[in-house]
C-alpha cells in the first residue's frame, strides 16, 4: 500500500513477498507481481535491507521451479525493490509514465555531475532501452498478461491445488 510510508520494502513486505513465491511454486504457476515503491524501509535498518537478498533469492527458486516470474512496474517503482525483485522478471510491463528508478534524479545528477536527459526514469525511456519489454496501459493489462502468460506456460501441466 503506497499510502503507507511509501510502499517501503519492510520485513513483513519481504515475507509476504517469499511466501508467494512459494505458494507459486507449490501450485506450479506462474508468480506475477505489480511493483509499487518507494524503497526499503530504513527505520528497520538492516533486516529492511536483508530482504532484497531474501527476495531474490525466492525469484531463483522460481527460476529453478522453471516458471514465469512476470513484473508490473508501476507509478513509482524505486529504491531497494527496483534494485532487487522488481527488475529480476522474465518479462517486463510497466504502466505509462511510471517513474522506475533506484535513486533520484538529484540524488543521481550531484553522484555523476551530469544531467540526465529528460525522461530518464520513466517508462517509456526505459523501454526504449531494453530496461522494460512494453509500456501497456492498465485497461490493456488483463489481455497482454493473459497472452504472456499462455505462450510461456504453453505445454506444462499445472496443478489445479487450491
Amino acid at each position: 500500500d503506497f499510502a503507507f510510508m511509501g510502499g517501503s520494502l519492510g520485513m513483513a513486505a519481504g515475507e509476504t513477498f517469499i511466501k508467494a513465491a512459494h505458494e507459486a511454486i507449490a501450485r506450479q504457476c506462474p508468480f506475477v507481481i505489480f511493483t509499487a515503491s518507494g524503497g526499503a524501509r530504513m527505520q528497520e535498518g538492516t533486516l529492511s535491507l536483508m530482504q532484497m537478498a531474501r527476495t531474490t533469492l525466492a525469484v531463483n527458486e522460481l527460476r529453478a521451479a522453471g516458471l514465469p516470474y512476470i513484473v508490473v512496474l508501476t507509478d513509482p517503482t524505486s529504491g531497494g525493490v527496483t534494485a532487487s525483485y522488481a527488475m529480476l522478471g522474465d518479462v517486463h510491463l510497466a504502466e505509462p509514465n511510471a517513474m522506475i528508478a533506484f535513486s533520484g534524479r538529484r540524488v543521481i545528477e550531484q553522484t555523476i555531475r551530469e544531467i540526465l536527459p529528460p525522461g530518464f526514469q520513466r517508462s517509456e525511456f526505459l523501454a526504449e532501452r531494453g530496461m522494460v519489454d512494453r509500456v501497456v496501459s492498465r485497461p490493456d493489462l488483463p489481455a497482454m498478461l493473459s497472452s504472456i502468460l499462455t505462450t510461456l506456460m504453453m505445454g506444462r501441466a499445472r496443478s489445479t491445488a487450491a
